[in-house]
């Protein structure tokens, strides 16, 4: 796979030797086991996938060029490149300025942008109206962008799915850049909607069964559809895709779910031509990440740290899986470690910050599970790790670190 050139101060002392040992041990990725790192009273599961991925040094290293290659120019970036506050912050104060916010609001005027700038486009890619708008500007729309090939391979998935008289659903969260821009370029070939959850799969049966309206369906699913949505007739051949930081497991639930449902309808005979068997849209890394999260699960631990951006879709996965069975903290990065006794934790459910306390049990031997996700740094956890030892008055020198 190809190496990107990115800031050489995103990489870490201490977890670049973690994957180094791992990349040696199992080049092939077949072992999701965690790796373990021990100092003076205290145990560190490290997930064995964390951390950047392919689309995200892809985007940073585009990213940084822009900036390089362009010194006297205005740049631009459409909405936040990934979701990691620190690399975010770190664009901005390179005086990369953003024209959205995640949710699509306007935070600079299409109008006072001219061909003279600089766009970049994120690893989320982004709407065909967007890129109408930056076309008509004359502004170089390949140069910098920044959109992942995984989302790449969503949108040719749902048009190869419209070609072929599909009805579009997409597993994702409705107003994450990723699933409006797969949505936009979706809905240009083929009916689409928007599901986030089995929960709303389980309502589009009871369309498909006769025991919701049309009416009360395109009430419940407003803004989730594709302009002339018609369920009775766009419901009756379909094809999943989704975005690619979904749960594997919630995605694959809902394909499983779909085609029983049309097996139920219209029997097994003629599935074929109701349901497209596509197969996971994720990315690789975030099946990465996911299994390796699962295999976390089997180990014996006090607690776990999970470290990225709030609004990060593949972390809050993370943070999903992990609850279920340890105490589990969200944070951005080491400033969220108040101290010994308090953390500052996202509530993934309450969607707010909070501070909790008595996080760091005393024992004699006290064992944490860490990870992050696709868009955070390695030498944020870094910093995390190295937090936690300094509260634990543990001494040690992260470049002689050995294993």
């Amino acid at each position: 796979m190809k190496k990107f050139d990115i800031p050489e101060y995103y990489r870490s002392p201490i977890i670049s030797k973690v994957k180094a040992k791992r990349k040696l041990e199992d080049p092939r990725k077949k072992n999701f086991s965690p790796s373990s790192l021990q100092f003076d009273g205290i145990e560190f599961i490290i997930s064995r996938h964390f951390g950047f991925c392919y689309g995200v040094e892809n985007a940073i290293e585009k990213s940084y060029n822009a900036v390089h290659e362009n010194p006297d120019k205005r740049i631009f970036l459409i909405s936040q490149m990934i979701h990691n506050p620190d690399v975010n912050a770190d664009l901005q104060n390179l005086g990369v300025k953003f024209i959205q916010d995640t949710e699509g609001n306007v935070l600079i005027p299409w109008e006072d942008i001219n061909s003279d700038d600089i766009i970049i486009i994120p690893a989320f890619g982004t709407t065909i109206e967007t890129m109408e708008i930056i076309k008509s500007k004359g502004l170089n729309t390949r140069m910098y962008n920044t959109t992942c090939p995984f989302v790449e391979k969503v949108w040719n998935r749902s048009k190869k799915l419209g070609e072929n008289n599909h009805t579009v659903i997409i597993h994702g969260k409705h107003m994450h850049e990723e699933t409006r821009a797969t949505f936009s370029h979706s809905q240009s070939n083929s009916p689409s909607i928007i599901l986030k959850d089995i929960h709303e799969a389980k309502i589009v049966k009871d369309c498909i069964n006769g025991k919701l309206s049309n009416d009360e369906f395109l009430k419940q699913f407003k803004g989730k559809y594709s302009k002339g949505f018609n369920p009775t007739i766009h419901l009756t051949k379909i094809g999943v895709v989704n975005q690619t930081t979904m749960l594997a497991s919630e995605t694959q639930e809902i394909a499983d779910f779909f085609r029983q449902v049309m097996v139920e309808k219209y029997g097994e005979e003629s599935i074929n031509d109701h349901i497209s068997d596509t197969r996971d849209t994720l990315c690789y890394a975030t099946n990465d990440n996911q299994s390796a999260t699962l295999k976390l699960l089997e180990s014996e631990a006090d607690l776990a740290i999970i470290v990225g951006g709030h609004n990060s879709s593949n972390t809050t996965h993370l943070v999903e899986l992990l609850e279920k069975k340890f105490p589990s903290y969200f944070i951005r990065n080491e400033h969220d470690i108040l101290n010994i006794k308090e953390i500052k934790s996202f509530d993934i459910h309450k969607k707010e910050l909070e501070t909790r306390k008595n996080y760091f049990p005393k024992k004699e031997l006290l064992k944490v599970i860490i990870t992050s996700g696709a868009s955070c740094p390695d030498a944020v956890v870094d910093r995390v790790i190295q937090r936690l030892l300094h509260l634990n008055n543990v001494e040690f020198n992260a470049n002689s670190i050995e294993f």
